[in-house]
């Protein structure tokens, strides 16, 4: 049965290029909506910039650039970078874009209308490169516990009255243990809002660039209120014609366990906190769950520009590229290991770590892992069955598949349960279990001294299953790596269907009693 699903990244802020933290939670977020798409679920997967806010004014000045020029160009990259890692993203929200701007104004204005909303003075701690207030008691050697310089501020503000919500809040938390996840960010999130809350400031009238407040143009909407806000903007929220916001009614009301919010964990109060508070101001639903994930080291050590040691996504998949290149001087088809270099890059971000714990990038760490699970044993493995299929079967092969579908039950469950709970690490490590599975029997039968010993009909079962078995493992992998995953399965053809069936997750319970095999080409070559 077909069901809605809304998964979103956090919308990337302007002030800097992409790097592996925006690639690791695009690439999460990509591999949760093909993964709910091969369930045949109806899927909106958004990403896209943060593009307002003191400190995009003050790099934009800083470049002799307007704001919005400014914001252009590095949108922009980001957009490229959802082509570089292959997203199958349905929208790209700018919060420079009408239909955001229309979104927060209707926001601020039901808040108002309902009474969460008010006029004041506000004085504090401010944070520019956090763009966030703290209290005296949240500072740590005077400076913000993110590490950020702060400086005290006092002006004219709107406020939110968030105090009004922390007994909803911890009730919905209460309630929904899976709200937060995970379970240490939700610990971090109670812990925070049973210490109190206070009211929170909404408004900026120091500096100009962002959404101004509706009727009252001195004031400057809060970046954090609106930013948020854009999760309901790409879904037509601010159209007042009902037959135009369907999407809002698809995945946000009727939603099948989604709203899922994918961030980092820096941004767990904003997302868990301040957004569920308006969402509530609102009488709106609140998201199904937010899951933060932890942070990249690089080699060990913290990642800072001043280290100069900042991982960019596209730097190593160049790198993946030219090892690939080198190691096959005679293949000039330099895109294939393109491509191929994306995807090792996508499978080793999702399998080295737990989602929701920090990791660590390593490059020697990338190749031991990618030639020992991708190129020894699943390349390796599809190469040798595929070859002898070709050259002793003339490329059809036909057998009884009733022992590889019971066997691989246990295997497809634990898939699935991974999944459920977001562990890519786990998901992955069953399509690898099934993998040494399918190998060792492969070795145990050898079916080469099968053609030996002339036993040719037990050469044949056992090269079908095992064909059957590399079908099955190029569908699981299909999330992960798209690209090489279809090249497998575009090896792998029904005999007598008009068409191949479609590679969704329904095919993991359809098998075929016979099979024809195209002419194998190595597949995850070896860094």
């Amino acid at each position: 049965m077909s069901q809605n699903f809304y998964v979103t990244s956090p919308i990337y802020y302007v002030n800097d290029v992409p790097h592996i933290g925006h690639a690791y939670t695009s690439i999460a977020c990509d591999v949760i909506a093909r993964f709910n798409r091969l369930n045949n679920h109806n899927v909106f997967f958004l990403t896209g910039t943060d593009e307002h806010g003191q400190k995009v004014e003050k790099s934009a000045l800083a470049k002799e650039k307007s704001p919005q020029q400014f914001c252009d160009e590095v949108s922009q990259k980001f957009r490229d970078l959802s082509t570089t890692l292959n997203l199958s993203n349905d929208d790209f929200i700018r919060t420079t874009e009408l239909r955001h701007k229309k979104t927060v104004e209707k926001i601020w204005q039901i808040m108002l209308d309902n009474g969460f909303i008010y006029k004041g003075s506000y004085q504090g701690w401010y944070a520019v490169r956090d763009e966030a207030f703290y209290s005296e008691d949240e500072l740590i050697d005077g400076k913000a516990p993110t590490g950020a310089q702060v400086q005290w501020h006092s002006e004219e503000s709107y406020f939110f009255r968030l105090s009004a919500f922390q007994d909803k809040l911890l009730a919905l938390y209460e309630a929904v243990p899976d709200f937060i996840r995970p379970e240490s960010r939700y610990n971090e999130v109670v812990s925070f809002v049973k210490s109190g809350l206070k009211d929170l400031s909404i408004s900026r009238t120091s500096f100009s660039w962002g959404i101004k407040v509706p009727n009252d143009e001195k004031h400057v909407i809060y970046v954090w209120l609106d930013a948020l806000t854009n999760y309901l903007s790409a879904l037509d929220f601010a159209d007042d014609n009902k037959d135009n916001n369907k999407k809002y009614q698809q995945f946000w009301v009727n939603g099948n366990k989604s709203p899922l919010h994918i961030v980092g964990k820096d941004i767990v109060r904003f997302h868990c906190v301040y957004w569920p508070a308006f969402l509530m101001a609102c009488n709106l639903n609140v998201p199904y769950q937010v899951f933060a994930h932890g942070w990249w080291t690089n080699d060990g050590q913290k990642i800072s520009k001043s280290l100069g040691n900042v991982i960019n996504p596209d730097n190593e998949i160049e790198w993946l590229k030219s090892r690939l290149v080198d190691n096959n001087p005679q293949d000039h088809d330099h895109q294939k290991y393109g491509i191929i270099a994306l995807d090792y890059f996508r499978y080793f971000l999702m399998r080295e770590v737990v989602f929701g714990n920090d990791g660590d990038y390593s490059r020697i760490n990338f190749t031991n892992r990618i030639n020992s699970e991708l190129a020894n044993n699943i390349g390796n493995l599809v190469q040798r069955c595929l070859t002898m299929v070709v050259k002793n079967c003339d490329g059809e092969i036909s057998g009884d598949y009733q022992n590889l579908r019971a066997n691989f039950q246990p295997f497809k469950n634990n898939y699935f349960q991974a999944f459920d709970n977001l562990q890519f690490d786990k998901a992955l490590e069953v399509v690898i279990e099934f993998a040494n599975l399918i190998n060792k029997n492969f070795n145990d039968q050898a079916p080469w001294n099968l053609k030996k010993e002339h036993k040719i009909d037990l050469m044949r079962q056992c090269l079908f299953e095992t064909c059957q078995a590399i079908r099955l493992i190029a569908i699981l992998l299909q999330p992960f790596m798209p690209s090489s995953a279809k090249k497998i399965l575009d090896l792998i053809i029904y005999q007598q269907q008009s068409t191949n069936p479609s590679d969704n997750f329904q095919q993991l319970n359809n098998f075929s009693n016979n099979l024809k095999i195209s002419n194998p080409q190595p597949i995850f070559p070896r860094i």
